[in-house]
């Protein structure tokens, strides 16, 4: 699995980036039984950046907590299946890896609903990073049924990992 880490910001966080988004991304992708390895772009930007991604790729025009842009389209979510003909568009042909998509995290929103929530930066960073990857799985919460199920999971998965609200 390789998880690439940018920071376009000046933020420091009091943990280890790469550490969370590898420990979190491995853990949805265990929990869907992603049958691949994977590749994911994670970028942490501030609010600047991620209302501009948001007005260009949304049409809305403000800031937002993360952005998740999946490669994949799912016809059930977690159930990655991918016609053999397409692999070519869905494969990184240098290491064999599926190329499940890009999160965009606004570092600003991490520590701005860290201290709304009283929990640490670490699990606000955690949880956007769990709900982005369950986006990259195919899943959503256009539905109210659909967001408890995610919701579900993004606990489930923080919780397996220690990283809970403290």
């Amino acid at each position: 699995m390789t998880f690439f880490v940018e920071n376009e910001t000046e933020c420091e966080f009091p943990f280890p980036l790469e550490e969370i988004v590898k420990s979190v991304g491995e853990g949805v992708l265990e929990e869907e039984d992603c049958p691949y390895e994977v590749q994911v772009n994670v970028v942490v930007t501030d609010h600047q950046g991620i209302r501009e991604l948001n007005r260009e790729f949304r049409g809305i025009d403000r800031e937002t907590d993360v952005l998740s842009f999946p490669n994949l389209e799912f016809e059930k979510e977690g159930v990655f299946l991918i016609d053999e003909s397409m692999e070519a568009d869905f494969f990184d042909p240098d290491t064999g890896e599926l190329l499940l998509g890009d999160i965009m995290i606004s570092a600003d929103k991490v520590f701005e609903q860290a201290r709304n929530y009283g929990h640490s930066v670490k699990r606000e960073f955690a949880f956007l990073m769990a709900h982005s990857m369950l986006h990259l799985c195919g899943y959503d919460h256009m539905e109210e049924a659909e967001g408890l199920i995610m919701e579900k999971k993004q606990e489930e998965i923080l919780a397996r990992l220690g990283i809970t609200r403290d």
